[in-house]
């Protein structure tokens, strides 16, 4: 199983496996052809009010990273969730997010979650 985190603007690389989008939003500025793109479940994103608190500097990673995983127990998110579970138990997955620091963002707690 392996999964990793990688901004959705680096250009694919042949050991990415399945390229799952884990944005609400679609990356700026970027095709859908260049991005390839294999999934993208948007109700496994961090819902709007969460994104926009974490971006508004108020609360920690820790914080941010608590909360986002409860929204991950909503029905939706956490058959989506499973699904993705289900995808690295059969190769490699990579997250991809426009996110400027993809380490302190919701990629890598869907990451942690992923491998655990």
């Amino acid at each position: 199983m392996s999964v990793r985190v990688r901004r959705v603007y680096e250009p694919p690389e042949p050991d990415d496996g399945v390229r799952v989008l884990v944005d609400r939003l679609w990356p700026r500025g970027l095709s859908k052809d260049a991005a390839h793109v294999d999934e993208w479940p948007k109700a496994l994103t961090p819902s709007t009010e969460l994104r926009r608190w974490h971006h508004s500097g108020e609360g920690s990673y820790e914080e941010f990273s608590e909360r986002y995983e409860a929204e991950l127990t909503a029905p939706e998110a956490a058959e989506l969730l499973d699904g993705l579970r289900e995808l690295t138990g059969r190769g490699a997955v990579t997250l991809l997010t426009a996110a400027k620091s993809p380490e302190q963002s919701h990629a890598s707690v869907l990451a942690r979650l992923l491998t655990a």
